[in-house]
């Protein structure tokens, strides 16, 4: 009986891409896609945060510059 069931584990763990492809086919048709106006706004939204967030590196860093300038320049 253990001998069976551990042929039978062997052939499961082999891969077959017809299965894979179909199982992927599966799993994506559980995904629930964005509307077309929510990925636009959440993209917005990003490109946003990004470009604040690059603004005040940049901020720091030119603060911390001239800090710097001021102690040992």
């Amino acid at each position: 009986m253990a001998k069976d069931e551990a042929k039978g584990q062997e052939e499961k763990s082999g891969f077959n891409p017809s299965t894979f492809l179909q199982e992927t086919k599966d799993e994506l048709n559980k995904v629930v896609w964005p509307s077309r106006q929510q990925l636009i706004s959440e993209s917005v939204a990003v490109i946003l945060m990004v470009t604040l967030s690059a603004s005040l590196i940049y901020l720091v860093d030119n603060f911390f510059a001239w800090a710097a300038q001021q102690v040992f320049g």
